[in-house]
């Protein structure tokens, strides 16, 4: 049987609010109109949620968070744009996450199965898949997409409009200007290099030998060999005929807009 739902005699939950079951609500939070919560969420105490923002089941906010805020564009006068959140996720002290824009998709999306540490900031229209860990005070500026399985260090920066593969790995400070392909190492001084692919973070989700030496082969042909892209692509095409991975990861190349981090 689910635990009932429980609002500190302090938090503020506004009637049109919609609360599942068991959803625990703390001291001194606020939950706006609009605000749809699954089951077995629990709210911390400071918590300010605003909407039209929609959370799945299972989450965590830790004190403080401020979540389904207004968009930080100039542009943004009031339309009607939404957060959506998935189920599961781990969301700390201070954290940050902005609705959409109508100028972008007009939602924010963040996945299922996500840490995000203490003062991260996720901006309007950003994507944020699965099982993606941000480190205290990472920063997504607007329209960001990230792949599942990414892990940003502690104050990494990314730029508007980047995109950041499956399974990369961002070092501490890090700003990036520009596309980091799935299981990509981006690491070094503030602007980031690509160092390599992400292989320990590979191993512990199961990828083998075979796989790995596969998407190393390739990391080289596009970093390491000093090829145009053009002919690294064809390469990678070639390579790709014989790896999923090394396909998707060529998929994310020709998907892109703005260029690959260097």
């Amino acid at each position: 049987m689910s635990a009932p739902t429980a609002i500190h005699p302090s938090a503020i939950v506004d009637p049109g609010a919609q609360l599942g079951e068991g959803v625990r609500v703390g001291p001194f939070a606020y939950i706006g109109p609009e605000v749809e919560i699954g089951a077995g969420t629990v709210i911390g105490p400071h918590c300010t949620v605003t909407g039209p923002t929609r959370i799945g089941r299972d989450n965590h906010f830790a004190g403080h968070a401020a979540i389904g805020g207004d968009p930080q564009d100039k542009k943004f006068k009031g339309e009607r744009v939404e957060l959506v959140i998935g189920d599961r996720n781990q969301v700390r002290e201070f954290v940050t996450l902005n609705r959409g824009t109508v100028t972008g998709t007009g939602i924010t999306r963040i996945g299922s199965d996500n840490m995000l540490l203490a003062y991260t900031h996720v901006a309007h229209d950003c994507i944020v898949g699965n099982h993606c860990v941000f480190s205290n005070n990472a920063t997504l500026a607007g329209h960001v997409t990230v792949e599942d399985w990414v892990i940003l260090s502690g104050f990494a920066g990314v730029h508007q409009f980047c995109r950041i593969g499956a399974h990369a790995f961002i070092g501490m400070g890090v700003l990036l200007s520009g596309d980091v392909p799935p299981f990509t190492m981006v690491a070094g001084e503030a602007s980031g290099r690509p160092r390599g692919i992400n292989s320990e973070g590979l191993k512990r989700r199961g990828f083998d030998a075979e796989r790995i030496a596969a998407i190393k082969r390739a990391y080289r042909t596009l970093y390491v060999a000093g090829l145009p892209l053009a002919d690294a692509r064809q390469q990678l095409a070639e390579q790709a005929q014989t790896s999923d991975d090394v396909k998707a990861l060529l998929h994310f190349i020709d998907s892109g807009e703005r260029p690959l981090q260097r």
